[in-house]
């Protein structure tokens, strides 16, 4: 897929750069809100560029919470610790469960653009860990 044709694809924008949470991914990555932030649930179209992805992460709530992840352009991944990477392409939706370790992002050869839905919950937070090394992702 070109550039041209992601762009074609992906209807809801590249939006801005990423600079508020760079320190959490591996490359630049794009954010376009879709909702007001204050929202809830709050929606957000998240853009990486080829081979980025966020580090480990885990949603965590005392009640409720989580994430779900609408793709809608471009090719992408999904990993849940100890379990096998799964292929994301438009149309895919990810349900990620509170207080579940996970990363998400590009493929190494294709931009990717899902839609980040915030699920509502108890005490959320999202908690931020280690990279996904250069060994784990391009082994995929």
């Amino acid at each position: 897929m070109t550039d041209k044709d992601f762009e074609k694809e992906n209807v809801f924008g590249l939006g801005a750069e990423n600079t508020a949470y760079a320190q959490f991914f591996v490359g630049k990555s794009y954010l376009k809100p879709l909702t007001n932030p204050e929202s809830k649930p709050f929606f957000a179209n998240v853009t990486f560029e080829p081979a980025c992805r966020n580090n480990w992460h885990v949603h965590r709530a005392d009640k409720g919470g989580g994430q779900i992840l609408l793709c809608v352009a471009g090719s992408g991944w999904y990993q849940e610790w100890g379990k096998e990477a799964i292929s994301l392409n438009p149309g895919d939706v990810v349900e990620i469960p509170a207080n579940v370790k996970h990363w998400h992002g590009a493929k190494k050869d294709s931009w990717f653009s899902h839609i980040a839905v915030e699920v509502p919950g108890e005490n959320t937070v999202n908690e931020w860990l280690e990279p996904v090394s250069d060994e784990e992702y391009f082994s995929l």
